[in-house]
């Protein structure tokens, strides 16, 4: 019993911190991996539309391509987004990447929930590094909000990546993300 205290415990001081946008680097994202059939010497990271998952939008890929997305020599992660209190939804869990004040890109971001979930990412951009990734063979992308977050990390913490896509997202009007010298400005492919 008093394991199972100790990890309710824990789960409630890692959705307090989320809730307030505050990071906990002890934030452990689960992920669904299609790994390369040869040598690993590229990644792309794809991140799901709010309160769905990473097994979520893998299997919705792979039913709209009618295989599976897998290449030689480049691992497909699809992490999923802790649960965290969601404002547009009056505070229900959800899977969502950041959160924000309303679904609209006539509102301020929630900068202090997207900075802590680009912390979070960064990890897992680094991991990939560790394994021998070079920063620049590296995707990252998603779909709806998993796109916007995509945009996020990519132009504001991690510009030597190779590129960065958006599918079915948006920025807010007055987002941080117009802020990045034209200079630092990487490949994306945005599909609306």
């Amino acid at each position: 019993a008093g394991s199972q205290e100790e990890s309710r415990s824990a789960r409630s001081a890692d959705l307090s911190l989320l809730a307030g946008g505050g990071v906990n680097m002890a934030v452990h994202l689960q992920r669904n991996i299609v790994a390369q059939t040869k040598k690993h010497t590229a990644s792309v990271i794809f991140l799901h539309g709010s309160g769905d998952t990473g097994q979520g939008i893998r299997a919705w890929i792979k039913d709209a391509l009618k295989q599976e997305l897998n290449f030689q020599n480049i691992r497909v992660i699809y992490p999923t987004a802790p649960l965290r209190p969601y404002i547009p939804m009056k505070g229900t869990l959800s899977n969502v990447w950041f959160d924000r004040y309303s679904i609209s890109n006539n509102c301020p971001e929630h900068l202090e929930s997207l900075d802590s979930m680009c912390h979070i990412l960064g990890n897992l951009v680094d991991e990939e590094v560790k394994a021998g990734v070079a920063k620049d063979r590296l995707i990252l992308g998603g779909f709806s909000m998993g796109g916007t977050m995509a945009m996020h990390l990519a132009y504001r913490f991690h510009q030597q990546v190779a590129g960065v896509f958006a599918l079915s997202s948006f920025l807010n009007k007055d987002s941080v993300v117009y802020e990045i010298p034209a200079s630092t400005i990487l490949c994306l492919f945005l599909c609306c």
